[in-house]
């Protein structure tokens, strides 16, 4: 049985694991992907999240097809919808993908109204029950980027700006809770800060990366978001494969392409995820785990799912076993010995996937 929990102060209660869904519609076609869906049900399974960029990697021809995949499973399984809290996300700047929103470097009152719109369309649904920014508007580090730079700074729209166009999402009845992604400890504590002084709502959550490899989380924003009453939805658990022990005694690169998206994708081999140092420091995280009688995927999971700092820990799958096998590692307990070790391996490697 899933434990559930409140996100934030917004009332919803949704379970400590959560269904992400963002490889339906590239590597997860839509049948698999139905397979997927009816599994978690099954399973106790009520939280899904997905965006309007996915699937991913991102692609023109990909944009809103997870959306599209998960409202066709709503009408094909009447009463699946009221079962589910589903959350979305409006994507941010558009970061060189001139498919969205024409590659405006700004996201506006009137982009959030239609984009909100866009989503319900696809999701073949009246309401969206956690609305999410992906990443932010303004300038800011993130997806691997380590420094602030104001020379990028820009005129873009403001947070209060943001936050009252969300609130017209709620007021029509669109919206029922707002959360933040891939934000950072200043962004988290003035969205609330200007939520609480103007009157308007309240994010509940944030959604960043959290796992063995991954911890920034622990560097503050966990303070920022317990003072604050602000739920972590932990995304990456698994550190895109790298902590299940798939890619120990390989590089991305010469791994079989079925692997995972790390050996798949030639975009994603660049990224923060498959950086040798993160290979290196998962294959210390693994070893550990087999040590303890594990196996590197229950390690990494049990992590997220026991941590005080994660609300709901989001697993990606790309097949029913995989998703099994995720959940079966929400009942593994870890002893104060391997959470010490894990403190240790850390101290010493800190966070190469940040």
């Amino acid at each position: 049985m899933i434990d559930s929990i409140e996100l934030g102060r917004s009332g919803l209660r949704v379970g400590k694991v959560c269904l992400g869904t963002m490889t339906f519609g590239e590597q997860v076609d839509e049948p698999t992907a139905f397979a997927i869906l009816d599994r978690a049900l099954e399973r106790g399974l009520h939280f899904i999240d997905t965006a309007e960029m996915y699937a991913v990697p991102a692609r023109r021809e990909t944009f809103g097809a997870t959306e599209t995949i998960l409202g066709r499973w709503f009408a094909a399984r009447p009463g699946a919808r009221q079962r589910i809290t589903l959350a979305t996300k409006i994507a941010g700047p558009a970061r060189g993908m001139d498919w969205i929103r024409g590659g405006a470097a700004d996201v506006t009152p009137a982009d959030i109204a239609a984009a909100c719109d866009d989503s319900l369309k696809r999701l073949q649904t009246d309401v969206i029950d956690l609305y999410q920014i992906h990443w932010p508007v303004r300038n800011v580090p993130m997806f691997g980027a380590l420094y602030f730079d104001p020379a990028n700074e820009r005129v873009v729209s403001s947070i209060a700006d943001q936050l009252q166009a969300l609130q017209r999402l709620m007021q029509a009845g669109k919206v029922r809770a707002i959360g933040l992604s891939n934000e950072t400890p200043w962004g988290v504590a003035e969205f609330v800060r200007l939520a609480d002084s103007m009157g308007l709502p309240r994010i509940a959550t944030v959604q960043n990366p959290y796992a063995l490899v991954n911890r920034v989380v622990d560097n503050g924003l966990d303070e920022v978001m317990f003072r604050s009453s602000v739920s972590l939805l932990a995304y990456s658990p698994l550190g895109f494969g790298t902590l299940t022990g798939k890619y120990d005694g390989l590089s991305p690169a010469d791994a079989p392409k079925d692997l995972g998206r790390l050996a798949r994708f030639d975009s994603m081999k660049k990224q923060r995820w498959a950086r040798p140092e993160t290979l290196a420091a998962a294959r210390r995280y693994n070893a550990l785990a087999r040590d303890h009688g594990l196996t590197p995927t229950q390690l990494a999971l049990a992590f997220c799912y026991r941590s005080w700092r994660v609300a709901s820990t989001i697993i990606g799958v790309t097949t029913v076993a995989q998703l099994d096998e995720n959940l079966d590692a929400y009942g593994v307990q870890l002893s104060p010995d391997v959470l010490a070790a894990i403190d240790r391996i850390r101290w010493e490697i800190r966070d190469p996937a940040q």
